[in-house]
């Protein structure tokens, strides 16, 4: 089978490792690639494919390996791999590299709730030291005086923001995103069907009605379509003899080519979109696990039925004393994420209305599905959090937060709720239900959509 490698992509890794090998006088080349993008975009599997045509030497990190119970294993890993790639350089006399796949998941910073640990910082210390120093790279309790081969080390993950800055600061990390285009997409899917009586003008048809979705996603409908004879061969063996006719069977079964047509693979590729939706919108964590959400929350203090949700008119004193205290909390996280609010704005809206005016106009503008979802967030007594993302990082599930309200006042909320909406119009916005006791998140709603 002949898979398709995009050629931004196979240029871009070739032009890296080849660099890297040169002796280019008087020219900083960086260590490392960052290879970065929304999942399922196939950023290893390309990877594999220019490393097999290059002939390239492969040693392979996963991020889950950047973290131990003994404190500096994972760096003195990264160290040992690096040096077992050398080893390959001089051994065999061909070129290698050292490939750290979801660099991001093992070493990221996704938001503060994320542990930041000895084993992490020692991670991004010794990347940096190696892409400083890549010919002298030795592991604790020894020292080798010979100098080492510079290997290029290719990194793969989603999202490099979550990382430490000065590791992946230009010098040390060139960044590429890879995004495939629409070209690409068609080129990587024929690969997948190249065995299969699929002609390419279906196959743009089936990519351009699922354009939206990761290249593999067209790979799972593929493999989807063999269930239908899968299940007819359990059904003719017998449940109970499954393990007679495929583990202690001297010729295995073999299966007919299936029914690729573009209708059934669309009908399949539906399927595969409902089950995502499902697990995108069901929060059935609060609803069944009594360790995070306690089975009686009638005893607890902040809990009312949900009704129709309805501004505070009376209490004026309250709601002023609640906006003022929430106005600090917002400026506290603008200050986190490096940003400054607006008070020029604030104080001439504040003379000009009173706080239960503002309060009803706020609650006003959300619609009657935000209201509710508001509403019942704050009656079961979580915490509330705001969070935004552009249409770029929503692709890749990289969320902002906007602020964490410390107090259960639906005047404050749909305030706040109302500022972010009409500040990032054209973003996400989602509402976030916190649990006060495990910090744990209950649920997350979208209230906004572009376009």
């Amino acid at each position: 089978m002949t898979y398709y490698v995009a050629p931004s992509f196979l240029n871009k890794l070739a032009v890296h490792i080849t660099k890297n090998y040169l002796d280019l006088p008087q020219v900083k080349v960086p260590l490392l690639l960052g290879i970065h993008g929304r999942k399922g975009e196939g950023k290893t599997f390309q990877c594999e494919l220019v490393f097999k045509r290059m002939g390239v030497e492969v040693v392979y990190i996963s991020g889950g390996e950047l973290e131990s119970p003994d404190a500096g294993d994972p760096a003195r890993l990264i160290r040992l791999r690096y040096r077992e790639a050398a080893e390959l350089v001089r051994v065999r006399g061909c070129m290698a590299v050292l490939v750290i796949n979801d660099l991001d998941a093992g070493a990221g910073r996704f938001d503060r709730m994320t542990q930041y640990t000895v084993n992490t910082q020692l991670v991004n210390n010794t990347l940096m030291n190696i892409a400083d120093n890549p010919t002298n790279v030795q592991l604790p309790g020894s020292y080798d005086e010979k100098e080492l081969p510079r290997i290029p080390i290719i990194a793969t993950g989603n999202d490099f923001a979550t990382l430490y800055a000065p590791l992946i600061r230009d010098g040390r990390m060139q960044k590429y995103y890879w995004e495939p285009s629409h070209e690409d997409r068609i080129g990587i899917v024929i690969g997948m069907f190249e065995s299969d009586p699929l002609s390419k003008a279906n196959i743009e048809k089936l990519v351009g009605y699922f354009d939206e979705q990761a290249i593999d996603f067209f790979a799972a409908i593929r493999s989807q379509i063999y269930d239908e004879q899968i299940t007819q061969f359990i059904h003719s063996v017998g449940i109970e003899n499954i393990a007679k006719n495929i583990v202690n069977s001297l010729k295995p079964p073999t299966f007919t080519r299936p029914d690729f047509q573009l209708e059934h693979l669309i009908e399949v590729g539906k399927t595969l979109v409902y089950e995502q939706n499902r697990v995108r919108t069901m929060g059935l964590v609060g609803e069944y696990n009594q360790a995070v959400t306690p089975a009686d929350r009638s005893n607890q203090p902040h809990f009312r039925a949900p009704t129709t949700p309805a501004p505070d008119r009376n209490n004026h004193a309250n709601n002023h004393a609640d906006n003022q205290s929430n106005t600090h909390s917002q400026a506290d996280d603008w200050k986190t994420n490096g940003f400054e609010p607006d008070r020029s704005s604030e104080s001439s809206q504040q003379a000009t209305r009173s706080p239960a005016d503002s309060s009803s106009s706020a609650m006003s503008k959300l619609s009657a599905q935000t209201q509710q979802v508001l509403h019942t967030i704050l009656a079961q007594g979580h915490r509330l959090g705001i969070e935004h993302v552009d249409k770029r990082r929503f692709q890749m599930n990289s969320w902002r937060s906007h602020i964490t309200l410390k107090d259960n006042s639906e005047a404050a909320a749909a305030d706040k709720l109302s500022d972010c909406l009409s500040q990032f119009p054209d973003h996400y916005v989602r509402l976030v239900s916190i649990d006060r006791q495990t910090k744990r998140r209950m649920n997350e709603t979208i209230v906004q959509r572009p376009n």
